[in-house]
């Protein structure tokens, strides 16, 4: 049934005219209020009581609320509350979103309103809708939802606030506090929301690791080498790893001493590094068993940068290619495969030469892939130490190496260690 049947027979039901009910429905429902609970909501509004009993909240613990839950009330701590601008149809809402718990587990919400919530809360929340969001169950607080602040604090075995280090930030998190120093900051004008838009974008950094940022509503305090704390973030993923996403409802506060920042990447098998879906900066140690197609000397698009081949761009058609250099190699420590991509200037040091000396080896061979198969020759079969971000899409699992580094590991204790993890 589509909203204006809906809407049509709801208005026929309560006597009230349709257009009203109508609009009413396409608000809540545009705020992600399920469409029982929108109903449920204006049958209240319009003073139907008795037409909502069948929808009466039930009373659960947050760990056996499930996506198929319509209308739940919990009695909870609040975790962490985040604020944010969101916009539907040229209007700008902001809305309220965090985490919750209790002993039995913790959940996301979203409220459409000001609640007044402050990190530490303990709460009775009654008759909040229940949503899927990303696979999992997520509460909405909107009109119809009532609080309660409770006098008695309630005990949670999960981190009350929103601190946290770089390596602990996951996407989806919301109202999350962060303490970094900026290793790089640049402003950029993109085509937003409402036209070109100045942000900053770059890269922050603490003693566990470094992740990108965006500031959409660019705070001057962030600037690059400036130590800082950043309150109320949320997280995303892009192109495969988390990223801080700085607001307008963002508080950046200036720091006198600097923030130390790790100058390692974290090591991890390669396995393991796949299936956290991507790092920004990692280091991963295996032997190169392929050297793919499409290495060694090779032509780019001049308009978009991808790979020519045979002349012809995916995106740009026919074009005179650029010549550049590049090595894809597949790196496997037992655990886990992936392509680790090295870009002009790691390919030119394993090469050991660069783009001229590349095309006059193919020219007296009169063969590119004499580049690619003398890459081989040197690298296949050999144990290297790479570091680079990792992501991990529907193409794979790639690792843009920064460095490529023959390691100096010996196999056989690595085997022992490795055997030693798995008998643990």
């Amino acid at each position: 049934m589509s909203l204006e049947d809906e809407a049509e027979a709801l208005a026929s039901d309560l006597g009230v005219d349709k257009q009203e009910v109508l609009e009413d429905l396409e608000k809540l429902t545009s705020y992600s209020v399920p469409l029982e609970e929108a109903k449920g909501s204006l049958r209240r509004k319009y003073g139907d009581g008795s037409a909502s009993s069948g929808n009466e909240p039930t009373t659960k613990d947050i760990g056996e609320v499930d996506t198929d839950d319509g209308n739940v009330t919990v009695t909870a701590r609040v975790l962490t509350v985040g604020k944010r601008s969101i916009r539907y149809q040229g209007d700008d809402q902001t809305i309220y979103e965090g985490e919750l718990a209790d002993g039995s587990g913790r959940i996301s919400y979203t409220a459409w309103e000001d609640f007044g919530l402050s990190v530490g809360d303990t709460v009775t929340v009654g008759n909040a809708g229940v949503r899927e969001w990303d696979g999992h169950p997520e509460l909405n607080l909107g009109q119809s939802t009532t609080l309660v602040f409770e006098d008695e604090t309630l005990d949670v075995e999960y981190e009350v606030g929103g601190d946290r280090t770089l390596d602990a930030l996951e996407p989806g998190d919301r109202g999350r506090n962060v303490v970094v120093r900026v290793q790089e900051c640049e402003q950029k004008t993109i085509d937003g929301r409402d036209g070109d838009t100045e942000i900053l974008s770059g890269v922050l950094g603490d003693e566990t690791g470094k992740l990108p940022f965006t500031d959409w509503d660019p705070h001057p305090e962030i600037e690059e080498g400036a130590s800082v704390r950043i309150e109320n973030v949320s997280i995303r993923e892009f192109r495969g790893v988390p990223s801080v996403n700085v607001s307008e409802f963002s508080s950046v506060i200036a720091l006198q001493e600097d923030v130390a920042v790790s100058e390692s990447a974290p090591e991890m098998p390669i396995g393991e590094a796949v299936s956290s879906g991507g790092a920004y900066d990692v280091t991963l140690v295996g032997n190169v068993i392929e050297v793919r197609d499409g290495s060694g000397l090779i032509e780019r698009c001049p308009e978009c940068g991808r790979v020519v081949q045979n002349g012809q761009c995916r995106s740009h058609g026919a074009v005179e290619g650029e010549d550049d250099l590049r090595v894809k190699a597949i790196l496997d420590d037992g655990t886990g495969t992936v392509t680790a991509i090295l870009g002009h200037d790691l390919t030119k040091e394993v090469y050991g030469g660069g783009i001229e000396a590349a095309k006059e080896h193919a020219r007296d061979a009169m063969d590119k892939e004499v580049v690619a198969d003398e890459i081989r020759e040197k690298i296949v079969g050999r144990e290297y130490r790479v570091r680079g971000q990792l992501s991990v899409d529907e193409y794979g699992a790639n690792l843009d190496a920064t460095s490529f580094e023959e390691s100096d590991e010996d196999p056989g204790e690595r085997a022992k260690a490795a055997l030693a993890e798995v008998d643990a």
